[in-house]
């Protein structure tokens, strides 16, 4: 069963959507309200997905986790995590499905930076400078911490495998928690594939998610949480 889950918060004017789309290559989808004040559980549940509520908002990594557990809990087999704001296309699902489908790897990563094709040609996705900077910043503490490097560690657009659905705890509640998967890749020898997509940037996407100042408290918590492991 492929089961689809989108942590949330305060996302009713984009979740539909996203879910709408996603309802085209997932069996289920699980949207986890991660304390949000809007209606974004009821916008959810209107387009017929799997609400968990959290009552405080617990942070991405927090969210993406209980998600993981409730798509366990109904049967997944292979699970898609992506963003509600909107800025993934649910269309490159397919591409990240996959190399999960073909056997040859055990999680796919999304890649902004790389060049996609979106049928007339490879192109490359206008990126502002400040996620260019933001997200480097994260590969690189990523690399410094694991020893693997991931083109687009920070993405939230991923497919996790039987394995990787299996196998994978999440401990860090915040950002730092895609630096975190990339760990468990090394811990427990998953097979990783990365794939080039699409990401559509508007204002309402640059004002959430991944800022530099956040990428930089993300980075420092990443490489405290290192030491003190």
């Amino acid at each position: 069963m492929i089961v689809a889950v989108i942590p949330a918060f305060n996302e009713a004017t984009h979740i539909a959507g996203v879910i709408q789309d996603a309802k085209k290559y997932a069996d289920h989808i699980v949207v986890v309200d991660d304390g949000s004040t809007d209606a974004t559980a009821a916008v959810s549940e209107q387009e017929g997905a799997m609400i968990v509520r959290h009552i405080q908002n617990g942070g991405a990594g927090a969210a993406t986790m209980t998600g993981i557990e409730a798509a366990r809990a109904v049967g997944a087999t292979i699970i898609i995590t992506l963003d509600a704001d909107g800025q993934h296309d649910p269309a490159d699902i397919p591409l990240l499905l996959k190399p999960v489908q073909d056997s040859i790897a055990d999680i796919v990563f999304a890649n902004r930076f790389g060049p996609f094709d979106p049928a007339q040609g490879k192109r490359r996705n206008h990126i502002p400078f400040i996620r260019r900077v933001a997200n480097g910043i994260g590969n690189v503490v990523t690399f410094i911490t694991t020893g693997k490097w991931v083109s687009d560690s920070q993405c939230g657009f991923k497919v996790l495998g039987p394995r990787a659905v299996a196998e994978i705890n999440l401990r860090m509640s915040g950002f730092e928690f895609c630096s975190e998967i990339v760990r468990e890749c090394v811990q427990h020898k998953w097979r990783v594939a990365e794939i080039p997509t699409k990401v559509m940037y508007s204002e309402y996407t640059m004002a959430k998610g991944q800022s530099f100042s956040n990428g930089i408290k993300t980075a420092l918590k990443i490489l405290l949480r290192s030491f003190l492991r």
